[in-house]
């Protein structure tokens, strides 16, 4: 075992001493074939929204649009590429490329080893850098290799040079499939383009009027309607606009992280850029910035679906007062990566 402590009401352990799937381990044959069962006209609904958005790099500075290019053979671009240039027979015209892009750009899965805490996991008295299941934060996520950090920086260790996480990567996720059961709550029909921090009390309102269910091993996907706000300003987005708008949940609502626990729902996904409200609302003393995403991936292992496109689902579910379908998606089965691009699908 690499911890001898683990965080009050945590799930570290509950699924094996190794564990790096969490709660996504709920989604059981039984459960994925139970979640078939909601298909039944047939339609699918893409809930990616393009890559390419939200566009620049104002809704965050370290996150850069995709950049698309080709690759070159002999220096030349391969894209409307006529073979015939190495063989004059060859009658191919061949286009070839590739894409540079931060994984969390878009449409996103986050995974266990994209938010750690100071925890004092091995009981000598002394918190250390650990990630979700006791990984820990200069051994199993930065690798082998340390860094001496600037003085100035305060920090123990500098991974910028990390070359993926050694465990707690995203393709844990794409390996396992990520597929079940999807139950959608319309939290735009209540709150409008509002913002709104939704804590436990309102999101069970919304449930009990909208007859929502959240069973174990349902993934709940959060529909706030900031995408639609997003995808409207066209690759240049306003935040001052952005951060005043639509709904997202109140990270620091005790009764709401309890309810998360208790729920056994094994994924959290909003169409909003945190599906928490960011900044949190403020609390005394040492606390996480992001309380939501420290409750989820850190604590219990519940992957964090971020910036989906949810409204056609949302509404074809509404007009049919229906709220599941069936899920599909998987990330990028990308070794060491911390989040993934992700194009889902829901099968209703």
């Amino acid at each position: 075992m690499r911890w001898k402590n683990r965080p009050e009401g945590s799930t570290w352990g509950d699924f094996g001493p190794d564990d790096q799937l969490g709660r996504l381990n709920l989604l059981t044959a039984e459960r994925v074939r139970r979640a078939a069962l909601e298909i039944r006209e047939g339609q699918s609904f893409c809930l990616s929204i393009p890559l390419d958005y939200p566009g620049g790099n104002v809704v965050n500075p370290r996150r850069l649009p995709p950049q698309l290019k080709p690759t070159l053979r002999d220096g030349k671009p391969v894209f409307n590429f006529p073979f015939e240039r190495m063989d004059r027979q060859n009658s191919d015209i061949v286009c070839d490329d590739l894409v540079i892009m931060s994984l969390q750009y878009s449409t996103q899965w986050d995974s266990f080893a994209h938010v750690g805490a100071w925890f004092d996991a091995d009981g000598d008295g002394t918190p250390e850098k650990v990630y979700y299941n006791g990984y820990r934060g200069d051994e199993d996520i930065c690798g082998p290799k340390r860094y001496d950090a600037l003085a100035a920086g305060g920090m123990e260790h500098d991974c910028g040079d990390h070359g993926g996480a050694r465990q707690l990567g995203i393709e844990n996720f794409a390996v396992k499939g990520v597929q079940g059961r999807g139950v959608v709550a319309d939290l735009r029909a209540h709150f409008g383009d509002a913002k709104t921090a939704v804590g436990y009390d309102q999101l069970m309102r919304v449930f009990e009027a909208d007859g929502v269910e959240v069973e174990e091993g349902d993934m709940l996907l959060l529909y706030t309607g900031w995408t639609d706000l997003l995808l409207g300003m066209n690759r240049r987005p306003v935040m001052q606009v952005l951060d005043n708008a639509c709904c997202g949940l109140d990270g620091r609502d005790e009764k709401l992280l309890k309810w998360i626990a208790d729920s056994g729902v094994a994924a959290l996904i909003a169409d909003n850029y945190a599906v928490e409200n960011h900044p949190a609302k403020p609390a005394e003393g040492r606390r996480p910035a992001l309380p939501l995403h420290h409750q989820c991936l850190f604590r219990l292992g519940i992957p964090l679906g971020e910036i989906w496109w949810l409204k056609d689902l949302a509404d074809w579910l509404r007009s049919r007062r229906r709220s599941r379908c069936f899920l599909t998606a998987p990330p990028l089965r990308l070794p060491g990566a911390v989040g993934s691009p992700a194009t889902p699908i829901a099968t209703v």
